[in-house]
């Protein structure tokens, strides 16, 4: 393939979405030898290309405004997620930060049960198990389709946290999480 033709492959690989070491070789050699054209062509448009080449994963994001600039439209549009998958997305970024610090290596991979367990201490008591575990799993679907979880192959049962929640999910955003947390137990106990 021609680097011309090779530059909008990886072009188009990253317009429809992130692009991992692991499973799109091609795109990944192209962006390491022929990057500039790539970033060059985004840059006219106000998007930066985000490569980790720690974790393996390349990304687009809005380029932040500069002051005086007057704003172009957005071509990377932001998400608004439901109370269920940022919890969820903050509960895996917490303990994918677990994994890495236990000295976990590779991947890490999860049940949907041990998902759903990570939910259910979040959510309001019900007696009312299967509604739960439902809710719980529409959620896992709702990331998975964002691109945070992938279903193992022929595990229909089992997830791997994808590292781009790295990306999403920063350590700032895990200890405001941490302090609403404690704010809340602390609201909760003294209401008891």
């Amino acid at each position: 393939m021609s680097n011309e033709r090779a530059v909008a492959a990886a072009i188009i690989r990253l317009m429809q979405g992130v692009v991992y070491r692991t499973s799109d070789e091609d795109t990944w050699l192209t962006l390491e030898r022929l990057g500039a054209g790539v970033r060059d062509h985004f840059s006219t448009i106000g998007v930066d290309v985000v490569i980790d080449d720690t974790e393996g994963y390349a990304y687009l994001r809005s380029r932040p405004e500069e002051d005086g600039e007057e704003a172009l439209p957005r071509l990377v549009r932001r998400r608004a997620l439901t109370y269920n998958v940022s919890l969820l997305l903050v509960l895996l970024r917490k303990r994918l930060v677990e994994f890495e610090t236990g000295g976990g290596e590779g991947r890490l991979v999860l049940s949907t049960e041990q998902i759903v367990e990570m939910l259910r201490l979040f959510q309001a008591d019900s007696t009312n198990d299967a509604r739960v575990v439902d809710q719980a799993e529409t959620t896992i679907k709702k990331a998975a389709e964002l691109g945070f979880l992938r279903q193992l192959r022929g595990q229909r049962d089992h997830w791997e946290v994808r590292r781009i929640l790295k990306a999403y999910v920063d350590a700032q955003t895990l200890n405001d999480f941490a302090a609403k947390l404690r704010e809340y137990a602390g609201a909760a106990t003294v209401d008891d």
